[in-house]
């Protein structure tokens, strides 16, 4: 062990000093935040298409690699504070463009459906003839701890027209923190750190929620089995109630939201800390980047412990608040 850690830091003894200054701040809000283009290594990025809509010059699709270095391109820019495309008076135009996040998104769906078509191919060939081994064999325990245990335990006798809902969603998020994770292209991604995907996918939950619940979640929300004193005059109880409606996606998305974000905010430290004490020296630069392969190593395996965790939680209490619109 000891041998491989001397290689790494005789690799960044002859690479490090050579960098120029590194500006972590930088460095992490642009890894949080969307892009036009996928950073690969060094000064190589593959451009992403741009799909704008301006109501004077109508829909222009052009790719990202033409706005590089804050030029111009048909009257578009992109706008450095807010990293948009904006026009030439500053106004965004209807913004349909393939982002990294977007990219990311695709790339994901295609390994769950790749997933769940390989593992129903296999059943569909081989039926119970035979057990099931390897990777097939772990899927079906997953989904079947997702069906019984979560799904089924939460929702209820009615917990079947929810399953497929509630495993897609815990098997999207899931992914997504896992691709995450992935420090080389096509992985890396900021998705479920991302407050939009998270937003929509705690949006997807409320849906579920409020569009599917019967006639009586609807009368406990607006006239609630409590003291008539706590619902008229004054609607105490029912208010309180109305309010519990909007905070549950609020909840859902702050918690996905803010784990993950804060996963790739501890992990892009870590690793800056190789760079800022080589600037200081080697005698100072040698043995903190002992300490940051270190830490990096405890906290991505943190991060797949979180991975998991974060696609559960947020399973788990989205089939909590459909189990409990329903009266039994």
């Amino acid at each position: 062990m000891k041998r491989y850690l001397y290689i790494i830091v005789a690799l960044l003894t002859l690479s490090v000093p050579a960098c120029a200054k590194v500006d972590v701040k930088e460095i992490i809000f642009d890894h949080l935040q969307d892009s036009y283009e996928w950073h690969i290594a060094g000064d190589v990025a593959l451009p992403l298409p741009c799909i704008v809509y301006d109501g004077e010059k109508g829909l222009d699709v052009f790719l990202s690699d033409k706005l590089e270095g804050g030029e111009v391109y048909n009257g578009y820019h992109i706008d450095e504070e807010s990293g948009k495309i904006v026009n030439e008076a500053g106004v965004r135009p209807v913004d349909l463009s393939i982002t990294k996040n977007v990219m990311e998104i695709f790339i994901v769906c295609f390994i769950v459906c790749f997933v769940i078509l390989y593992v129903a191919n296999w059943y569909k060939k081989n039926g119970y003839k035979k057990a099931p081994g390897g990777f097939v064999a772990m899927m079906e325990v997953l989904i079947n701890f997702l069906d019984k245990d979560v799904v089924e335990a939460s929702v209820g006798h009615e917990y079947k027209r929810f399953s497929p809902y509630l495993i897609t969603v815990f098997l999207f998020i899931l992914t997504c923190n896992l691709v995450g994770l992935v420090p080389i292209f096509p992985g890396g991604a900021n998705l479920t750190g991302n407050i939009a995907v998270a937003l929509t996918l705690a949006v997807t939950a409320w849906v579920a929620t409020n569009f599917f619940a019967p006639r009586s979640y609807f009368k406990e929300i607006f006239w609630p089995e409590v003291p008539m004193f706590l619902k008229a005059p004054v609607p105490l109880m029912p208010t309180i109630e109305f309010i519990g409606v909007f905070t549950k996606p609020f909840s859902l998305t702050v918690r996905l939201f803010a784990n993950i974000m804060a996963g790739h905010i501890i992990i892009l430290s870590l690793t800056s800390i190789i760079f800022i004490t080589w600037e200081v020296g080697p005698a100072i630069g040698a043995p903190m980047t002992l300490v940051s392969v270190a830490f990096c190593i405890f906290m991505n395996c943190l991060e797949l412990l979180v991975a998991f965790l974060q696609a559960y939680v947020f399973t788990i209490l989205t089939a909590n608040y459909i189990g409990l619109a329903h009266a039994h």
